[in-house]
């Protein structure tokens, strides 16, 4: 038997082989229907329309997704057409100078920045205008951007004319990618006739690589739509006394210290006063339901800026914002008042009224004022924790910091019909004089950082004259805390008790 199994290796063989292809029956289908259908695909493809063909590139696609990983060592080249009227010459960055130095250059490709970005643009005068926005700040600190006006009138009987516009770097060393801008465009001769006409700014870039220039329109008039009284009478009586151009809010602003301020100043600055209050993501709902009885009254109006965060300026653009709160209401008040809603203006009671005092300054164009820097931190407990608490912010921070230093922030006021553009703490571009020494007359009390919190402010109750707290002395100062009663009953009188429940 042993030698009629030898004489017949073949017979095992075969029922081997018949074994495994009965047990990979399966998957031998599976391979056999694939090739099947990649053969069909294939004879198929030359007769089916072109926007359903398939290119040997998503035939790689597909086996790439099966294909293993490549090794991390293993690098990959992408074929390019390097047919004739596709091939340009690659620009040489590099070259060595006699020195043996490499020069390196640097070649811009698209825009990192807008060359202007528009937020207004007012008449100025009889035959002035001013337009305030944004610029590159690169492009102002390497380059020589340059500004032209042109005015087109509706009447086709009346010629364009153009002049060259004269720009005013307000923030100049504290733009961020932008800078603010102030572009005087004051033409020769401009005529009065009324008739409207559209301002267009071209501002050019002076780029030595790449010089171009953006025709923008900034301004339209239309016919019958300009009051030139208000130019050509300076005397003509103002609808405000005193306005005030508040900086962008941001941040989650307390409810309870706006509320506080709001009053405090509309009772300071007396019924002919305004106030224009930026909103940059500050006025929450709950700050804006402290706005909305002085809103009703005409006494607030808010902007909201929000869309300048897409530009990265100084200060959520503090400056661009001041510019445009000059040149929107500069003919609409006699004096325009610039800071902050942490900031208390004070007036002694032996130097009058507000009204006294700004009349003694009346041969200024500017005045600055000096701060009185308040602890927000520390409070006065004079009249007992319990009642203390149910004080207002700037009744029980009554510390103010006497320690000596060079020299402090000031803020101002203005007379804006002789201003050009502004600042933050001051203008450094009007006709006419400023005045300094005004800190006997009128001052502001300054609680830093106390709109920011919503919560109680006070976290250390003292009931001295003179404090030293964290090695900075203090002293008891009660100037804005002696009128808190006034205030109380002057809100209760205007606008009844609809923020009483305000919370912090």
């Amino acid at each position: 038997m042993a030698k009629e199994r030898d004489q017949h290796p073949t017979n095992k063989d075969k029922k081997l082989l018949v074994g495994v292809i009965w047990n990979f029956s399966t998957e031998l289908k599976l391979i056999f229907m694939s090739l099947l259908v990649i053969f069909t695909l294939a004879t198929l493809l030359p007769f089916t329309p072109s926007s359903f063909s398939l290119s040997a590139s998503d035939f790689r696609f597909c086996i790439s997704r099966f294909s293993p990983a490549l090794p991390v060592n293993i690098t990959s080249t992408t074929a390019v057409n390097t047919s004739p009227e596709n091939t340009t010459e690659p620009e040489i960055l590099d070259r060595v100078l006699d020195n043996g130095v490499i020069k390196r250059t640097f070649t811009g490709h698209g825009s990192a920045a807008y060359n202007f970005v528009l937020m207004s643009a007012y008449r100025g005068g009889v035959n002035s205008f001013a337009v305030i926005g944004l610029s590159s700040k690169p492009l102002h600190v390497y380059g020589h951007p340059s500004y032209r006006c042109e005015w087109v009138p509706l009447d086709p009987t009346q010629h364009p004319v153009s002049t060259t516009g004269l720009k005013i770097l307000t923030d100049w060393g504290y733009g961020r990618i932008y800078t603010t801008v102030v572009v005087n465009c004051t033409f020769p001769s401009l005529s009065a006739a009324n008739s409207g006409g559209n301002l267009i700014l071209h501002a050019t870039t002076g780029d030595p690589s790449l010089n171009l220039t953006d025709s923008i329109p900034v301004l339209t008039e239309s016919p019958n739509s300009v009051d030139f009284s208000l130019y050509s009478s300076p005397e003509k009586k103002k609808k405000y006394d005193y306005l005030y151009c508040g900086s962008s809010l941001y941040g989650d602003l307390s409810p309870q210290r706006v509320r506080e301020w709001i009053a405090y100043h509309a009772r300071f600055f007396g019924d002919r006063s305004h106030f224009v209050l930026h909103d940059a993501g500050g006025i929450h709902g709950d700050v804006f339901e402290v706005l909305r009885p002085w809103i009703e009254l005409g006494r607030v109006t808010v902007h909201d800026i929000r869309d300048q965060e897409r530009f990265d300026g100084y200060y959520h653009n503090q400056f661009m914002v001041v510019n445009d709160c000059l040149h929107r209401y500069r003919f609409e008040t006699k004096w325009m008042f610039f800071f902050d809603v942490d900031e208390f203006m004070y007036v002694p009671e032996e130097k009058g009224t507000v009204s006294e005092v700004m009349e003694s300054l009346e041969e200024y164009s500017q005045f600055t004022i000096e701060q009185m820097p308040m602890s927000s931190r520390i409070c006065y407990s004079g009249d007992g924790p319990a009642r203390t608490y149910r004080k207002w912010g700037f009744e029980k921070m009554a510390y103010r910091d006497v320690k000596k230093v060079p020299r402090r922030d000031r803020k101002y006021a203005v007379q804006p019909q002789n201003v050009f553009a502004t600042g933050v703490h001051m203008s450094q571009n009007l006709q006419g004089k400023t005045y300094h020494k005004a800190e006997s007359k009128i001052r502001y009390f300054h609680y830093h950082g106390s709109i920011s919190q919503r919560r109680e402010p006070c976290r250390h109750l003292f009931n001295d004259s003179r404090v030293v707290f964290e090695n900075n002395p203090y002293v008891l100062d009660t100037s804005i805390r002696d009128v808190g009663l006034a205030v109380k009953t002057f809100e209760m009188r205007t606008i009844g008790d609809r923020l009483i429940r305000t919370r912090q």
